[in-house]
């Protein structure tokens, strides 16, 4: 609300009825969208009973509209309350709710935003910089014309985007725990809040997005929109990192030629990323062997043969662990036609497999 200081005493209270035209318009410099400089609005005088309302000034002023009328404007916008007059009006003056702001062309407000913009035979206008929240609600323009006191209202609305005061973290949970988000906005008019999922594209209304028992697959961005329609929604992406253990997702038994290179596979998914390990016969086949090496990264180990030789062949582990588990897979490194226990290894379809080969999956948890 508008401050002023403590005047003298105000002119005689002023009828209600009227039929002065008033009008509004944004500085184009601060609204872009305006198309002019004034947008001419029929406005309702609020105190009119109806009775009334068909009232005339004769030649003091135009006639007013029937129909009720808001004036909107943007926080931080300027705006222009304009009375349309004649020469037949002799007082003047502005006021927002019980306080005045002008009386002709004396300023009764002590707010540096408020001028008066014209005064003269046809317009009495003032203008509000930099326009706050506090500043909405009802102006009344009152002026005396053929001795007959009038006056008219226009109600002020100020509308501010909708923003983001509040939100939750990134955040990173083991898989089966709950997760709650929330995110808070705020706006005028209030502000709708809607919390979309990025990967599957799956909407939640509300401010608060709760899951439960999550699973890995549900690792992801979630975004927050709030919009209240008088700006472009303003949006928030949250990450949830699910971390989980190792499982280990592909092995296979591998034929080698004796004197070639051969690579043995090993593939586990794992948040934090799995480390891996390598084993024969409860020992790191690499140990004392310069003919393997290892190659790990993040989803994935190698273990590479550089040259075959009889000692290679055989049964091998891959380990794969974090701290929250690990996971284990045994695969067959065998010579096509060889037998391994009571198996024997064919060919099918020029694809080698062994038949008494078993690959095996087991989770044991380690304490890391």
């Amino acid at each position: 609300m508008l401050t002023t200081p403590h005047p003298p005493p105000p002119p005689p209270p002023l009828p209600s009825s009227s039929t002065l035209s008033l009008s509004l318009s944004l500085s184009p410099s601060l609204s872009p969208s305006s198309s002019s400089s004034s947008s001419p609005l029929f406005l309702y005088p609020l105190s009119l009973s109806p009775s009334s309302s068909s009232s005339s000034l004769g030649s003091s002023a135009a006639d007013l509209g029937h129909l009720p009328d808001n004036i909107t404007v943007l926080e931080g916008e300027s705006v222009v309350l304009s009375c349309k007059i004649d020469e037949g009006v002799t007082h003047k003056a502005w006021l927002n709710r019980s306080n005045i702001l002008f009386t002709g062309l004396d300023k009764w407000s002590l707010d540096k935003r408020v001028s008066l913009v014209n005064s003269n035979s046809s317009h009495f206008s003032i203008q509000i910089d930099q326009v706050h929240v506090a500043d909405e609600g009802p102006y009344t323009c009152s002026f005396q014309a053929n001795n007959k006191p009038r006056s008219t209202h226009v109600y002020l609305i100020v509308q501010v985007p909708a923003r983001i005061v509040n939100v939750s973290r990134d955040v990173s949970v083991n898989e089966g725990d709950n997760v709650n988000l929330f995110c808070l906005a705020v706006g005028r008019p209030e502000p709708t809040v809607t919390w979309k999922d990025q990967k599957f594209g799956l909407v939640s209304e509300g401010e608060f997005l709760d899951i439960t028992e999550i699973r890995r697959q549900q690792g992801e961005d979630f975004e927050c929109i709030t919009n209240n329609g008088v700006a472009p929604p303003a949006r928030h992406k949250v990450k949830v990192t699910v971390n989980y253990a190792p499982s280990i997702t592909e092995v296979k038994n591998t034929p080698a030629q004796l004197g070639k290179m051969t690579v043995l596979r090993c593939e586990a998914m794992a948040v934090p990323s799995a480390a891996f390990e390598w084993y024969r016969d409860e020992r790191r086949p690499v140990e004392g062997d310069n003919t393997l090496s290892i190659k790990n990264d993040k989803t994935r180990s190698l273990l590479i043969f550089n040259n075959v030789t009889e000692k290679h062949f055989g049964n091998y582990t891959c380990l794969a662990y974090n701290r929250l588990g690990a996971s284990n897979a045994s695969m067959l490194l065998f010579r096509p036609g060889a037998v391994y226990g009571r198996g024997t290894v064919h060919h099918v379809g020029g694809f080698s497999v062994g038949v008494a080969a078993v690959i095996t999956f087991s989770i044991s948890l380690l304490s890391i």
